[in-house]
């Protein structure tokens, strides 16, 4: 009798502990082909660099290495639920979503009831956790935390009035419509607004009435990204626009900085930016040293980023890989060190907080403006658009 008891004390004790594994296998649904690529893409490099350093160095705790499952979603947004389905069917514990807050969402159904946590790699939209639930995150800064800075921005350059183009094809795309409301409690005025298409060629209407305009507006503000932005700006300064033009995380790519002239003095936010001694800094030289060329976009360091958030994950809960013990423990890490910056889950709804670098194009290189904390009363509250 007395070993019947203690065999079933020992396994009720078992069955209370953490369940353990030698290997966390994270799903990874992104984009390495279409629209989303010039983010997805970088953003897997930084990923794998993050990996191969943890399971070099033994794993996470020394204990628990990390496997990528890796299924290109081609940018669609059906792919996408499809492949996070296969995923969930291989026995992940956390998923890995795409760059935009589209395709991520169409993913929303397969995780809730999976109830596996899924990280995008950088959808920014606020709302992407505010409609995808508790087991969703994002990974990069908000759009209208961004969108603060930028207001900010250029409300203390003496900025006045400004023009806001953006797209309701998406979450992403409206960004612009945070700015200004951020601009107007400011003080400032806006002089009208624009809807385009994702994947509008033609730009020439909405340039030529930017440019009649009398006076013309101080700034322009968009969060249009390639293929669109490049003929945008290039519209725009063609038709005689001569304001700031303002965009947003999704310009941060080499196509940006080839744009020559015409993209000159253009500002735009992003996740980060190596100042001396930064961790970015230190990010930026162990890729040289590891692929033999420098990133050509912060993407890399924000996949990084995401690997060492699901270490920290881990780490909180002794090596567990159960999915909802690592749902838990994600929304409640704080100062997760990453290459960018320090990041913060606890006390949010799934949008991190971290840093947002203003970065200047000049020369056609990147120019730091600033790395500011917006004023948080100055933050307008998701919109669902």
């Amino acid at each position: 009798m007395r070993k019947l008891l203690l065999s079933t004390t020992i396994a009720a004790t078992l069955a209370a502990l953490p369940a353990v594994a030698d290997t966390l296998r994270v799903g990874v649904a992104t984009a390495q082909t279409g629209a989303l690529a010039y983010a997805d893409v970088p953003v897997s490099v930084g990923m794998h660099l993050a990996v191969d350093e943890i399971n070099a160095a033994g794993g996470i705790g020394g204990k628990v290495t990390i496997e990528l499952i890796e299924k290109d979603v081609r940018s669609d947004a059906a792919q996408t639920s499809i492949a996070t389905q296969e995923l969930v069917d291989q026995g992940v514990s956390v998923i890995v979503l795409p760059c935009d807050s589209d395709p991520a969402l169409a993913a929303i159904g397969v995780i809730s009831s999976a109830q596996i946590p899924a990280i995008s790699t950088c959808a920014s939209s606020p709302t992407l956790p505010m409609i995808g639930g508790e087991y969703m995150f994002s990974n990069f800064p908000g759009d209208n935390v961004q969108a603060t800075v930028s207001a900010q921005w250029a409300w203390d350059q003496g900025h006045r009035s400004a023009y806001i183009i953006y797209s309701p094809d998406t979450q992403y795309t409206t960004m612009p419509l945070y700015f200004a409301e951020v601009f107007e409690k400011l003080g400032g005025a806006m002089a009208g607004q624009a809807t385009n298409t994702i994947g509008q060629q033609d730009f020439s209407a909405i340039a030529t009435t930017v440019a009649a305009l009398d006076p013309q507006p101080d700034v322009i503000m968009t969060s249009a990204y390639e293929p669109d932005f490049p003929s945008m700006i290039k519209a725009l300064r063609a038709a005689g626009v001569t304001g700031q033009i303002i965009g947003s995380d999704g310009i941060d790519s080499p196509t940006t900085f080839s744009l020559g002239d015409v993209a000159e003095g253009l500002v735009f936010t992003t996740a980060g930016h190596p100042t001396p001694g930064s961790s970015l800094e230190t990010f930026n030289t162990a890729y040289e040293a590891a692929r033999g060329e420098s990133p050509e976009t912060v993407f890399s360091a924000v996949g990084y980023d995401l690997i060492k958030v699901l270490e920290a994950a881990v780490l909180a809960v002794d090596g567990s890989t159960e999915p909802t013990a690592l749902r838990d423990a994600i929304a409640n890490l704080e100062n997760v060190q990453g290459a960018t910056s320090l990041i913060t889950y606890k006390g949010t709804d799934g949008m991190p907080v971290r840093q947002v670098s203003l970065i200047r194009v000049k020369d056609g290189d990147r120019e730091l403006l600033g790395q500011p904390s917006p004023d948080a009363a100055l933050i307008p509250a998701p919109r669902m658009q």
